[in-house]
């Protein structure tokens, strides 16, 4: 008689343990597939992003699964001063300009680390992209109001103003929904700005754009977006 015993329960707990080894494996294979892309998204690509992957924005962590819980857990433990990504990297306004840096922004995010936007940043965070243009929206502009303006432009003045509703009276009566109606808010558009209100462009096809839909500003735009192989050919020779 042998020393170990096969028992049924034994038998069984070994195929049990086989069956849930190939069943993680199976599902950590789908997972990884870029066809599988759309059940692990959070929800859908935000409008011109719909055929970009995942790992364009979403780079592995540093280390492997193992040392990020380690990692983690020294962190909550008190060991650790910081805590580490787990999975992957935190999405950044470096991984936008990779692909959407213009050197003719009007609002460039780095302008706002400036002390003097220290008020209004604690009111809208114009320092990360992804306060106004957070992913996985289905939309181009996630700000559920067009009058972020006002948190920068209180004391506005225009020398010769040639708008024939003054950007005073404007300002006045805090009609800041209009400035989107005349103003591209990066200034990378080519369009000829009115200078007659009611020749601004109606403020119904502005929430359209922003949603997703079409742009109002028009299609001749100063700089393009990377494509997802342009910025494959950007990273790599770096």
């Amino acid at each position: 008689m042998g020393i170990f015993k096969v028992t049924p329960l034994r038998k069984r707990q070994f195929i049990g343990g086989l069956i849930g080894i190939l069943i993680g494996a199976g599902i950590i294979g789908f997972f990884s597939l870029k066809s599988s892309e759309e059940y692990i998204s959070l929800g859908p690509m935000n409008n011109g992003h719909e055929e970009i992957s995942c790992v364009v924005c979403h780079a592995d962590a540093n280390g492997n699964l193992v040392q990020q819980i380690q990692s983690n857990i020294s962190h909550a433990a008190g060991i650790r001063e910081k805590s580490v990504d787990f999975g992957s990297k935190d999405v950044t306004v470096k991984n936008c300009l990779e692909c959407h840096d213009r050197p003719n922004d009007r609002h460039p995010t780095y302008r706002f680390s400036e002390p003097r936007f220290k008020k209004a940043i604690k009111n809208i965070d114009a320092t990360t992209c992804i306060t106004c243009h957070s992913e996985h929206n289905g939309e181009r502009v996630s700000l559920k109001a067009v009058n972020y303006c006002m948190n920068c432009h209180q004391d506005l003045e225009v020398e010769n103003d040639p708008v024939d509703v003054p950007h005073s009276e404007l300002i006045a009566k805090e009609q800041w929904f209009t400035c989107i109606q005349c103003h591209d808010f990066h200034g990378n558009h080519r369009y000829v700005v009115p200078t007659k209100l009611n020749d601004t462009i109606p403020l119904d096809r502005i929430q359209v754009y922003l949603e997703g839909g079409e742009d109002p500003y028009g299609s001749d735009k100063k700089y393009l977006g990377l494509s997802e192989p342009e910025w494959i050919k950007t990273l790599q020779k770096k």
